[in-house]
């Protein structure tokens, strides 16, 4: 029961506490009571026995106190010599508790004038008050263990209600097609089973992720042959003299597609097989080379168009990454560039650490700027599918690269890559 339950747990901690804390103070009171006890008293047989030296210099027959629980003997040059019992008569001048007949006393000795005081006080009834505060303070821990307990049931259902709410909640989470969900653990507190409960979930979702990442791995590569078969025949198509213009140029636009979709179906295999190596074990990719490879095929699939492209290669940089991945990203920027700018110029200008892609196109309303990288996002002004640029900011977060897309409306957009 102890170890199924967190509330009982809470309760006896609390209760734990309460005793600790009652024992302490209980024992500090009843410390205090005892020796402001004897202090008063000892402050009582100094004040009795200055009475009685005051009251024997004006009466040498002064009697010495005599009551229930005070009693005085003197000894020495004085008429009122009363002979003091033999287990006091060895006791030095000061404060001594001592035992007489099986009573508790408390006495005070003193030396004065030629004489020796001895008063004696009964501490039978103090010592048994001393006990019934005992008594009091035994059932005040009692009480407060009680209701430390008591408070500590409350406080737990109300801190673990929470806990045990989430975790039947997370428990019932589970898909239609899945068994019921299992019974808690006796063995498991309400902590315990939602750790368990999550821990299948983690579990689970491992799982979905490594079947999603075989799933596309499987797609991407399948994928292939049918794109080779598609880019094979265009350009058996490509041969045929007897193709007009419009025609010529709608095999262009098949081959582009096709192009595209290699690219895009190495890349999701490339990102499906693994994690970030951070350049480790990679070989450097030539930005350069990609840039002016997919400006070339830009220029070819843009003939026609009333478009300047404008290709301005400063420093070439190396960056350690497999070369699909930043053709991807190149190509989708540059591709975007020319899509959205029907005529005009487009600058492409690879400079220190970062390639700049900039257009002078029809630009992008700052609502939509900050939608772009979403996938299947498409801006009010694209036909595209929503796909390239969550790629591209996909890849990039995986290469530890950056993006940055500035656009205002009829001013075109700058695109910034940073590689570092």
């Amino acid at each position: 029961m102890l170890r199924r339950s967190l509330r009982l747990r809470v309760a006896l901690n609390f209760a734990g506490f309460g005793a600790l804390a009652s024992l302490v103070l209980s024992i500090g009171l009843y410390i205090s009571v005892h020796e402001l006890g004897q202090r008063l008293i000892y402050e009582t047989l100094h004040a009795e026995m200055q009475d009685y030296l005051t009251r024997l210099a004006h009466n040498p027959n002064a009697m010495l106190p005599a009551t229930l629980t005070l009693s005085g003997y003197v000894s020495g040059d004085t008429k009122a010599e009363t002979a003091a019992p033999a287990a006091l008569a060895r006791l030095a001048p000061g404060n001594h508790a001592v035992q007489l007949n099986g009573a508790a006393y408390l006495a005070l000795v003193m030396n004065h004038g030629g004489r020796r005081l001895i008063f004696l006080f009964n501490e039978t009834l103090q010592l048994e008050r001393e006990r019934h505060f005992l008594y009091y303070l035994i059932a005040g821990m009692a009480i407060m263990v009680a209701f430390s307990a008591i408070g500590g049931l409350w406080l737990a259902r109300r801190v673990v209600a929470p806990v045990a709410d989430l975790a039947a909640r997370v428990a019932a989470l589970e898909p239609a097609n899945s068994l019921p969900p299992p019974q808690p653990d006796p063995s498991r507190d309400e902590v315990e089973e939602l750790a368990h409960t999550i821990d299948r979930y983690h579990t689970r979702i491992r799982e979905c992720v490594e079947r999603e990442r075989a799933f596309t791995a499987d797609v991407s590569h399948e994928l292939r042959t049918p794109l080779a078969i598609i880019r094979g025949a265009v350009e058996v198509l490509e041969d045929d003299i007897d193709l007009n213009n419009g025609q010529r140029q709608r095999i262009a636009r098949i081959e582009r597609a096709s192009h595209d979709m290699t690219d895009l179906t190495s890349a999701l295999l490339h990102l499906a097989r693994g994690t970030n190596n951070a350049g480790g074990g990679l070989e450097n990719c030539s930005i350069a080379a990609v840039v002016s490879e997919s400006v070339e095929k830009q220029r070819t699939l843009s003939v026609g168009k009333p478009l300047e492209i404008k290709l301005e290669l400063g420093h070439d940089i190396l960056v350690p990454t497999e070369k699909i991945l930043a053709t991807v990203v190149v190509d989708n920027l540059i591709d975007n560039a020319v899509r959205h700018a029907e005529s005009g110029h487009i600058c492409i200008c690879l400079e220190d650490q970062r390639l700049v892609v900039s257009d002078t196109g029809k630009g992008i309303a700052e609502d939509e700027l900050e939608q772009i990288f979403c996938r299947h996002y498409k801006g009010s002004g694209s036909n595209g599918a929503g796909i390239g640029l969550a790629l591209v900011k996909r890849i990039c977060d995986l290469r530890g690269w950056r993006i940055a897309i500035d656009s205002k409306p009829g001013s075109g957009t700058t695109a910034v890559l940073y590689f570092s």
